[in-house]
């Protein structure tokens, strides 16, 4: 089946009121893409990675009363889940796309990741004009990694929730959103800049 991109209505889906029907929202519209690309997606970072990695798409199973502002795919060496682990995301937002190599807080050994991003600071740097960071997967902000600095590392090392996220945003309008195939290069043409620092991370252990 071709890969398709997101539209409007995709996006419109955070507008819904209601957890049930949010969530129904969801699992109709975004998620059988979600299957179609991110499946793609585990399959060529497997063979560039060369070992294998597993699809995840998050089902929101702890919500029991506010519905998600966003969604999301991930993409991770263990086969039971991903939280835990260093892992590339794809997903949506109400405005935007959003393609991550995630850390976030519940990740174990976030000192030692932290301190080889610290050590790689310049190389981080070197990344192009285009990617963002962000401090908080549950929120919309990023900001150009030219603004990174080592006290987002430092804090993403000491503070217990701290997180870090770095990746590229699309806005919903943007044609290559809306095209599964071009999505498709423009994704994985993003995780391969930063598989450096996924397998870096991996080595941090």
């Amino acid at each position: 089946m071709a890969l398709q991109g997101f539209n409007k209505k995709d996006f419109e889906t955070f507008h819904i009121d209601g957890l049930d029907s949010r969530m129904e929202a969801i699992q109709n519209r975004i998620q059988p893409k979600f299957q179609l690309i991110g499946s793609q997606l585990a399959e060529a970072l497997s063979a560039k990675l060369g070992n294998e990695v597993f699809l995840h798409i998050a089902r929101h199973a702890r919500r029991t009363v506010n519905p998600p502002k966003d969604t999301w795919l991930a993409i991770a060496n263990n086969k039971r889940g991903y939280k835990k682990h260093p892992h590339f995301q794809l997903g949506l937002f109400d405005d935007h796309l959003f393609v991550w190599l995630a850390f976030i807080y519940e990740l174990p050994n976030k000192e030692k990741i932290a301190q080889s991003f610290i050590n790689q600071y310049e190389d981080l740097k070197k990344l192009p004009n285009d990617y963002v960071i962000s401090l908080d997967h549950t929120k919309k902000e990023s900001f150009p990694i030219s603004e990174l600095d080592i006290k987002h590392l430092e804090r993403f090392r000491d503070v217990k929730k701290g997180e870090f996220l770095i990746g590229k945003h699309l806005s919903s309008d943007d044609e290559r959103v809306k095209n599964g195939e071009k999505l498709y290069e423009f994704t994985i043409t993003t995780y391969e800049h930063l598989i450096p620092f996924y397998q870096s991370a991996l080595q941090s252990y």
